[in-house]
């Protein structure tokens, strides 16, 4: 059984979030996932957000935080099914392009991250160059670039393989963070299988 972690009020980041930038280009990712995907990743016509009760109660059984519960919107990326992941570390996500099969990752887990140690905090590489844009950090090391935007304890990724993913496009999906629709809460919280205890996993 997972356990439960924080809050995240994600929403409170949006409004000031990369305001500016600097001059790298692209992409930070874990790897890529098989391509059986979901076609909820950019919903057609007036999608129905998912209400925060509908959203607590299908995490409930997972024994995962709703609050930690979010989705992006890359452009021209749909969401790979396989890949969706809840865990005592978190949300993971990865959204595959169907033209050239580009993977951007988003991950919701906690953790803490400032200017002083935005360079050396990565789980890839020793070492990142960290430039500050807006309220998000832009990261670029061992291959990997991403979006980090920090609050109250907990971090979120946006992340591709460097040179796979544009800078613009991942700062896009950055900004499209928002919470799930009702057509997607099975696929980001999937009923649990009988005698599985993980309820859910990439």
């Amino acid at each position: 059984m997972i356990r439960a972690v924080r809050a995240l009020p994600l929403l409170l980041l949006l409004p000031a979030l990369m305001v500016g930038c600097g001059t790298e280009k692209s992409g930070a990712g874990a790897g890529t996932p098989k391509a059986s995907t979901s076609p909820s990743s950019s919903p057609s016509s007036s999608p129905t957000p998912a209400t925060s009760a509908e959203i607590a109660a299908r995490a409930k059984t997972l024994g995962f935080d709703p609050d930690l519960v979010y989705l992006i919107d890359p452009p021209g990326f749909t969401l790979a099914e396989q890949s969706v992941g809840v865990s005592d570390v978190g949300l993971s996500v990865a959204y595959i392009s169907p033209k050239n099969g580009a993977v951007i990752n988003l991950r919701v887990e906690p953790g803490t991250m400032t200017d002083a140690n935005c360079t050396t905090q990565a789980v890839t590489t020793e070492h990142m160059t960290c430039v500050r844009d807006g309220n998000a950090w832009y990261r670029t090391g061992g291959g990997d670039a991403e979006y980090v935007m920090a609050a109250k304890g907990h971090l979120v990724h946006v992340a591709a393989e460097q040179g796979k993913v544009s800078r613009e496009v991942l700062r896009e999906s950055a900004r499209s963070l928002r919470r799930p629709y009702k057509s997607e809460l099975a696929v980001v919280l999937p009923p649990r299988e009988f005698g599985d205890s993980a309820g859910a996993g990439g």
